[in-house]
């Protein structure tokens, strides 16, 4: 006997092992995801008064309509006693909140929006609203998102109605969208009597435009198709709406910023996406909250409002350009200089020419005097357009002005007439840079560089010739499964102030680097810091990291989207200083590998987890039908892990699906398309067309399947835990029970609770009688569970005598005893183990039912919190097939392994599971609430079998 039971002792210690190493990867790669980023460097925004939110009566049929919403204008002090009539003259800003979220998270805005406006002339302000949406699970539960548009439709209509007493009243309300509000606001242009010139900007925070995070139900998906279709195939009518979409970067675990870029065709320049690292005078990355009050961010959107006010109107502007080229300013590129402010054409010094310096030498170092002067240096560009391709310069003196001129007329030693170069000047954290390629000054006769400070504010100044291609060198980045062991590196021995480093082959979104910068100077002296910039050519995702010399940097390596075409890699920009030496090492990191995949990939770990129970409950299936007894769950979850017979099916069709005519075939059979892996590109499309398979590498499904084995392994236990703690505290609460129909229902009993919960469901709320019908089975197992004890207790077992029955062993002898119990007493050890067999199959049952439940308790959630305004859900995701899922939930109540193996239709029955898990795979990773429809088709035959 001791020599059959150490093999299978040996592989459930084999299976714990792998499943504690599963479950160590997942949470190393949920530790890399969820803290694995920069600590928060946002400022706090404060205010300076009390907030005071006044509600905006709405007409009585909007009220009557949408009972839980409301429109509130934001104010404080004295600014909101003045406004207490709504007798307003300001520019409208409406906030729109998201998933969950507060109409009381427009105070960061509408604060900083009246702190600035005290400081403006002519008494420029904007009112600033925001829309109470009930603080609704709008990204869970899509049955909201249409109601939501409509009320906003209303409220901007209701907005525009209090300024009907003015001369020049607006026609139309800028809106700022958190999360999901975003989407909502982009979802105004398809209600069909929406007028689109009420709104034509809109500015999004944290925004999935791209698809939503979770798909847990239909509505959800119908709304996005729609916004997606509207915004494409009438981009020409929508082109003057002017929308900006700005993503939080990797401190937001729960809207990935790849997911916030627009949906729009390419080539308009109205619609703009980035993310808040590349924000010029943010440069931080945000948490899916913080990004609405963060101080940086909500200074360059008020700063941007300000600067879209037209001074005749005093509203917002109407022209598309002018609206551009202030996000522009703000948002992508800041020249150091006012919006629209002119250029300088001319510089006439002639009365100070010892304020002029021509410079021979390569490179300029040149810092001012505490005594303000007037300074100009000049280069000559005749002798250095043969030698050299650019021209680079920086200054951390980062007042609004022109700093660099193209001369074009020369007096002596001075310039007379030249061309203001300065519009080209980037901001970054310590300093601004221009970089002047030599092509484009054809008709410059030399560069000026001014140095003036008149203020007697010291600054410095450094500027140099470059020749690109000597300071640009490249390094292949090692491949994602090197783990860490190997590591390219390259040397840079500084001699000029701006190096490039290609980082080739590092264009997916799945490679995860720790980029090291390690720099050393022979010279110890006061420098100008040094900027080392991650920059992305496909999309505006650049992050920035300020560091002293000599120091040593950790930069991390990662993309928010994947490179869309061939176009130019990853660069890494090198804001250096001269005369000193930088080694750039780049190695593979596989924690942050591992928090790419669940960022990217995380959603679809429940679709596993399913898989691994469906194949769990159909392996307790077989070994009833063999074996006429249940096998412990751990060895049946543990077995459920079998990529080998699901990932290779969906493998091979997707190779299939690349051939005209398994594609004609494929339609021909009305099936929709496959749910590939989720989409990386920032012009990618939710599930139009499926998604190439080279974007990820072949091992990624595997190892979802191992994240997910690892949840339904380790989750089981847990449930098995719980069963057990909340059985001993009920136990005194009922009588003591030696039989295994102990929590079964009579059929009467059955068939009035079906009905009841049945028109409970189709009254209030489908997930409401799902979760009580999960309850009574819940029941059923723990009746089992305080039977078994009792049964334990009674007989007064020898441990020693069952560890063939505790460990689930079966064989021929325990099959013939099995037979021999069915006239058994009930006190008896047959009559134990006919227990502890009905109590193994009801935990699988248990752990399966558990997931239709989750999937739908954000609607039941929605539901409970609006139970005040209305008894019904509506719509109700659950509907109608929430009525199968509490007649199968009702009928295995009563279901045992002895009704099963009697049954004719448990051979069919147990040869589901597989096919339906490959289905599941299929068709569910970009649609979740699919998984109740596979478990449904699994349980309505197993649930047959306890009838037939």
């Amino acid at each position: 006997m001791s020599d059959t039971q150490s093999p299978n002792r040996t592989m459930k210690l084999a299976a714990v092992a792998f499943y504690v190493f599963a479950a160590g990867l997942l949470a190393v790669g949920l530790r890399e995801l969820l803290t694995g980023f920069e600590e928060n460097r946002c400022s706090m925004t404060y205010m300076f008064e009390y907030p005071e939110y006044r509600r905006v009566a709405l007409p009585r049929r909007v009220a009557r309509l949408y009972p839980a919403y409301g429109l509130y204008l934001y104010g404080e002090g004295l600014y909101a006693q003045e406004t207490r009539a709504l007798k307003l003259t300001g520019a409208p800003v409406l906030f729109l909140p998201g998933n969950a979220g507060s109409y009381k998270q427009a105070r960061s805005l509408g604060s900083v929006a009246l702190r600035k406006a005290e400081n403006m002339e002519g008494g420029l302000h904007f009112n600033v609203f925001t829309v109470d949406f009930n603080e609704e699970l709008v990204a869970l539960y899509g049955g909201s998102l249409l109601r939501q548009t409509h009320f906003l439709h209303e409220s901007i209509k209701a907005i525009l109605r209090l300024y009907k007493h003015l001369k020049t009243p607006p026609q139309s309300v800028v809106v700022v969208g958190h999360s999901m509000g975003g989407v909502v606001a982009r979802a105004l242009y398809t209600l069909p009597r929406f007028n689109t010139n009420l709104v034509s900007l809109i500015i999004t925070q944290a925004s999935p435009h791209l698809a939503p995070v979770l798909a847990l139900d239909p509505y959800l998906l119908d709304f996005y198709s729609a916004v997606r279709q509207k915004w494409q195939n009438q981009a020409n009518k929508l082109r003057n709406v002017t929308v900006l979409s700005v993503g939080g970067g990797y401190r937001d675990y729960q809207v990935r910023s790849g997911l916030t870029s627009l949906s729009c065709p390419p080539g308009d320049p109205n619609k703009l996406s980035l993310v808040a690292t590349a924000v010029p005078r943010t440069w931080v990355s945000t948490d899916h909250l913080s990004i609405v009050w963060c101080k940086e961010l909500v200074l360059a959107t008020v700063r941007a409002f300000f600067d879209l006010i037209n001074p005749e109107t005093r509203q917002f502007t109407e022209n598309p350009e002018k609206k551009l080229s202030v996000l522009n300013h703000h948002f992508i590129r800041h020249p150091v200089r006012e919006v629209g402010e002119t250029q300088d054409t001319s510089i006439s010094i002639l009365d100070f020419p010892e304020a002029w310096s021509e410079v021979n030498t390569l490179r300029l170092a040149y810092s001012t005097p505490k005594e303000g002067q007037v300074k100009y240096f000049l280069f000559a560009l005749s002798s250095r357009r043969k030698a050299y391709s650019h021209f680079y310069c920086r200054s951390n003196n980062l007042e609004m002005t022109s700093w660099v001129y193209g001369c074009t007329h020369r007096n002596g030693s001075s310039c007379v007439h030249a061309v203001d170069l300065s519009m080209g000047t980037e901001l970054l954290p310590p300093y601004k840079v221009l970089i002047l390629s030599l092509t484009d000054l054809s008709s410059v006769t030399h560069l000026v560089v001014s140095a003036s400070n008149l203020n007697g504010k010291q600054f410095t100044v450094e500027c140099e010739w470059q020749r690109q291609e000597s300071q640009t060198q490249s390094v292949p980045v090692p491949h994602v499964l090197s783990f860490g062991l190997t590591v390219s590196d390259v040397t840079v021995n500084s001699s000029g102030l701006l190096h490039t480093i290609k980082l080739q082959h590092f264009h997916q979104v799945y490679q995860a680097f720790r980029i090291t910068v390690a720099s050393q100077c022979k010279v110890h002296k006061d420098r100008l810091p040094n900027v080392y910039r991650i920059n992305v050519p496909w999309f505006r995702e650049d992050s920035l990291t300020t560091v002293s010399v000599p120091s040593v940097t950790e930069i991390s390596g990662m993309l928010h989207t994947s490179r869309p075409d061939n176009s130019s890699g990853v660069l890494l920009q090198l804001h250096t200083a001269p005369n000193c030496q930088y080694k750039v090492s780049v190695r593979t990191s596989l924690p942050r590998v591992l928090g790419q995949i669940l960022r990217f990939c995380g959603p679809m770990v429940p679709v596993y987890t399913a898989v691994t129970l469906l194949l769990a409950c159909g392996g307790q299936l077989s070994t009833i039908l063999k074996t006429r007894r249940a096998a412990d769950m751990s060895q049946v979850v543990g077995k459920g892990l079998q990529p080998h017979k699901v990932n290779l099916p969906v493998y091979i069709l997707h190779i299939l699906l690349s051939c005209s005519w398994f594609q004609e075939v494929w339609s021909g059979l009305c099936l929709p398309l496959m749910d590939s892996l989720p989409p990386t590109t920032p012009d990618a499309t939710f599930n139009e067309n499926a998604v190439p398979a080279e974007e990820w590498p072949h091992f990624l499904s595997p190892l979802l399947y191992i994240f997910g084995a690892a949840v339904a392994y380790w989750g089981s236990a847990l449930l098995r835990l719980m069963m057990r703690l909340v059985s001993l505290v009920l136990a005194p609460l009922h009588r003591p029970s030696v039989s295994r129909d102990c929590g079964t229902l009579r059929p009467r009993t059955q068939l009035i609770i079906t009905l009841c919960l049945t028109v409970i469901g189709g009254t209030s709320c489908g997930a409401l009688s799902m979760f009580v019908a999960f309850l009574l089975h819940l029941y059923r197992v723990l009746r089992l569970q305080m039977t078994e004890r009792s049964l334990s207790h009674m007989l007064n077992l020898a441990p020693g005598k069952h560890k063939d029955t505790e460990n689930g062993k079966v064989d021929a002898e325990s099959l013939s005893k099995s037979k021999e119990c069915n006239g058994a007493p009930l006190l008896s050890e047959c009559a134990l183990q006919e227990v502890r067999d009905d109590l193994q199959l009801h935990l699988c049952l248990s752990a399966l039912l558990t997931l239709p439940l989750m999937l739908i308790a954000p609607s039941l959630i929605h539901w409970i919190r609006n139970l005040r305004y209305s008894a019904q859900l509506d719509p109700d995701p659950c509907w109608p097939h929430f009525v199968p899922v509490i007649i199968v939930y009702t009928l295995l109540i009563n279901c045992n392994t002895l009704i099963l193996s009697n049954s004719k239709l448990l051979h069919v029955t147990t040869c589901l599971p597989l096919p339906l898990a490959v289905a599941m795979v299929t068709f569910s990773p970009l649609h979740l609430y699919r998984v109740t429809y596979f478990l449904l088709a699994a349980l309505v035959p197993l649930a047959l079998c306890c009838l037939l």
